[in-house]
């Protein structure tokens, strides 16, 4: 595989042949050979009926339909665009929202099963605010009625957002107040009621939940090969409920010895192929920490899997074992049973812990940059507050482990086992970010959905208890931000190979958005086991429907093609940057004054009109060459081959 460096560089190759240390991958990247242009999307709902939570000033406002109609109906004025069996529950007039970047606003609120949605009419153009209750954390009453009999509300948002409202307190005290009716669905999960996703019937050109299919995606790594094997040992998922049903494992393990591997491994959970690279046959696979406890047991089929694991990789004859924890949390799992690999049982392996913090720390450093961000930005204590966070020192580390393995598995041609405690959180950042360099189609839009199917939801990452669908409880210590670290990580990869990804920010942006809206099905429970038995395929929409079917909203107008490139992106501090664009997307002061949305869709409209015009070049000089050659009959013929142009 070529290997491609720093923005300057991309596309640029290196030899192969050399094997970069991990302090020199700095400046090392890739990326693959350009497509055509996009075909035409099929119809998709409007970007105002899907709302990803927007809070916009009325400057920067752009409302799709508003400004499709100037005539308003009256009805339009009021309630919002409905979604399919989406019902008013209430709605208040002379409510007032604190803006913190306009001021107080007086408007009419409107409760949903889905959403609340405040519009002020006293200002031109109109000013709306459009949130999924998802996306609501907690609702706190602030303070006792003023003196104009007001009461005060404030609502916790997960997407970085703190709103507050205030309301005429009601004579007829057996009327519940809006607030109390956003609390009940804004927790349905909390108060006995259906998530909305179950409720949403919209119909999609395209079915997302056949997006990713386990045994497709390993025939496209070329599995089973001669040394791994697809088991369905998990098919009932007995062996491990938190694993796929399908599971490639190497051909010489019998699936009664890998039972008895799954005694060794917490939850079960044991090293399973993610990734072959195609060439070398080095693997990438994950697992959860074995349990050696105080004691310092042992297991011989767990050292004999392993071993298996290296052998089936002729390149090499080592194997690296990522933990991707502090080797000091690591140690104090002994005292709970677990532990990490001790290089004396486990021949020819060697031992990296990675250093990546726990659920505990990610979630405080999250609300340290929360306190930074919103509403306003210090600026003259900027740099030393974004520092206090630590925020970007978690997505170096997150981004360093990724790159460390890559390197092993593209460079040194060496297999490697990722894991950390449980193999749910940690290790699927590191070995998705991993597959994302080291695998081209991944970068993809189709690819990416494929890495969130298959890293993420298939093999456990807890979504309801990270996220808390619908969960009034807000101080769970199992609520983390790791699922947004990684989409983070990913959008710094996309800032130092910009034609790298199919994909553009607002694709990222649109994932987060509705990790947390409960509009769609893709991210609800904690396993594949969970997702069935809830029959959350059938019963909800998935949000790849949603997002295949209007793929020129979230296509990379700058993206090229390139095959077999590796990205080795640069990890240093310095190189990193705070997504703006997410974090402070609330900030009409930080938006760009040209939607960068809506150039990309103008460049998309450019490139295609290019290649139309090159495709049309290229048969002109078809025609011509095989004309002029039938007018020679006695001359030999000549093949003419046609010119490979990209725009």
């Amino acid at each position: 595989m070529e290997k491609s460096g720093s923005i300057d560089s991309l596309g640029s190759k290196r030899s192969s042949s050399r094997q970069p240390s991990v302090d020199s991958l700095s400046s090392t990247s890739t990326s693959r050979s350009d497509r055509s242009a996009p075909a035409k999307p099929p119809s998709a709902m409007s970007s105002e009926s899907v709302a990803t939570s927007a809070e916009l000033s009325p400057e920067m406002r752009v409302k799709p339909k508003a400004a499709a109609k100037k005539v308003l109906r009256e009805s339009d004025k009021e309630e919002p665009q409905l979604l399919p069996n989406e019902t008013v529950q209430d709605m208040a007039q002379d409510v007032t929202y604190f803006c913190p970047f306009i001021g107080a606003l007086r408007g009419t609120v409107t409760v949903t099963n889905y959403r609340l949605f405040f519009r002020c009419m006293d200002r031109e153009p109109t000013f709306v605010l459009d949130i999924p209750l998802g996306v609501v954390s907690r609702v706190e009453k602030i303070g006792s009625a003023s003196s104009r009999g007001d009461l005060s509300y404030g609502l916790v948002c997960k997407d970085v957002r703190n709103l507050r409202f205030a309301h005429k307190q009601m004579d007829d005290t057996l009327r519940k107040s809006i607030f109390e009716v956003l609390m009940k669905f804004a927790f349905p999960v909390s108060n006995g009621l259906q998530i909305f996703a179950f409720e949403y019937g919209q119909v999609f050109p395209e079915n997302g939940w056949k997006v990713y299919d386990a045994v497709s995606e390993y025939k496209r790594q070329g599995i089973p090969n001669e040394s791994w094997r697809i088991t369905k040992i998990n098919d009932h998922y007995e062996v491990c409920d938190t694993y796929p049903s399908t599971l490639a494992v190497p051909v010489n393990i019998p699936d009664e010895e890998l039972r008895r591997v799954a005694a060794f491994r917490a939850k079960g959970r044991i090293p399973v192929l993610s990734w072959i690279h195609p060439e070398s046959q080095a693997t990438v696979t994950r697992c959860s920490q074995p349990m050696v406890g105080v004691n310092g047991k042992r297991s011989k089929e767990d050292e004999k899997y392993l071993q298996a694991i290296m052998d089936a990789n002729a390149q090499s004859h080592k194997l690296f074992i990522f933990d991707a924890r502090p080797s000091v949390n690591a140690a104090a799992n002994k005292m709970k049973g677990g532990g990490y690999e001790s290089e004396d049982a486990y021949q020819n392996a060697e031992l990296v812990f990675l250093d990546i913090h726990n659920i505990h720390v990610m979630r405080e450093s999250l609300r340290k940059l929360k306190d930074v961000v919103y509403p306003n930005i210090e600026d003259s204590h900027w740099l030393s507050n974004l520092e206090s966070t630590h925020w970007l020192e978690h997505i170096k580390l997150i981004l360093a482990g990724a790159l460390r393995i890559a390197d092993k598995v593209e460079s040194g041609k060496t297999s490697v086992v990722v894991h950390c405690s449980d193999g749910w959180d940690r290790t699927a950042q590191l070995t998705s970010l991993a597959m994302l360099m080291l695998d081209g189609y991944y970068r993809t839009i189709r690819g990416f959905e494929v890495l969130l199917e298959k890293e993420w939801l298939s093999f456990g990452h807890r979504f309801q208890l990270r996220i808390g669908h619908g969960d009034k409880n807000h101080t769970d210590a199992d609520r983390s931000p790791v699922f947004i670290q990684f989409i983070d990580c990913v959008w710094q990869l996309t800032r130092q190979f910009p034609a790298a990804f199919e994909f553009n920010e607002y694709f990222l942006v649109t994932i987060l958005d509705h990790l947390y809206s409960c509009l769609f099905g893709t991210f609800l429970c904690n396993s594949e086991q969970q997702r069935l038995k809830e029959e959350i395929p059938k019963r909800t929409v998935s949000l790849w429907s949603y997002i295949n079917s209007q793929l020129e909203e979230f296509t990379n107008p700058l993206y090229v093609n390139y095959s077999n490139h590796v990205l080795f992106p640069v990890v240093s501090l310095r190189h990193l940057e705070l997504w703006v664009g997410y974090y402070i997307r609330w900030n009409p002061r930080m938006r760009p004054q040209e939607p960068v949305h809506q150039r990309y869709k103008e460049l998309l409209a450019k490139r295609a009109e290019l290649q139309k015009r090159v495709d049309e070049l290229q048969r002109e000089v078809t025609n011509r060459s095989a004309s002029s050659s039938s007018e020679r009959a006695g001359s030999p013929t000549r093949s003419i081959t046609p010119v490979q142009t990209f725009v």
